[in-house]
């Protein structure tokens, strides 16, 4: 069975700079596009940032269990891993990582077991997390307050990943969550 990596945490932990950070450093690495449903921004390519699917297009793979794990965030705006990316990466000969939610990341840990390292990436605290998140300047008022609401959940979580990584020096960070890959990928 191929392994895998989820790397997830709450808005604004550093996720995504680490998971960038450790697909330059680890050459086995290669990332899991992600499908949603939303309209893709000026800046977004299908394939590469996400997989833009059709409403009705995602229910119908929902319904025929074309997703490893998928999530209705708000009304009829769906996101969910497509198992056939699992696939394609391992047919590639890499190991896939994840860039996902809690949740999303708790269901592959669930499904994959041992063969899956769940790594969560934990902000130094929620009045740090509330600054990373409004220096981006892409909130407003009430989805930040939906953020910091879904955060507070998210790391009330973070004892069931296999591995908890404090996000307070980013460098350190990174290197924490190399070594742990590093070490899983070999094992």
């Amino acid at each position: 069975m191929a392994k895998l990596i989820v790397i997830s945490a709450p808005s604004g932990a550093g996720k995504t700079s680490i998971v960038h950070y450790l697909l330059k450093s680890i050459p086995e690495l290669s990332f899991s596009v992600s499908a949603c449903s939303r309209e893709k921004r000026a800046n977004e390519i299908n394939g590469k940032d996400y997989y833009f699917l059709e409403v009705e297009v995602f229910k119908n793979k929902i319904k025929s269990c074309d997703f490893l794990e998928w999530e209705e965030v708000y009304k009829d705006q769906f996101y969910g891993t497509l198992r056939s990316e699992i696939e394609r990466i391992s047919s590639a000969g890499k190991v896939a990582v994840f860039d996902v939610d809690v949740v999303g990341g708790l269901n592959i840990k669930k499904e994959y077991g041992q063969d899956c390292l769940s790594i969560f990436i934990m902000p130094p605290s929620i009045k740090i997390l509330k600054e990373r998140l409004c220096s981006r300047g892409s909130e407003s008022k009430e989805s930040l307050q939906v953020r910091l609401s879904n955060a507070e959940k998210e790391l009330s979580r973070n004892k069931e990943f296999d591995k908890v990584i404090l996000n307070d020096d980013f460098d350190i960070a990174c290197d924490e969550a190399n070594q742990a890959v590093e070490k899983f990928i070999n094992s």
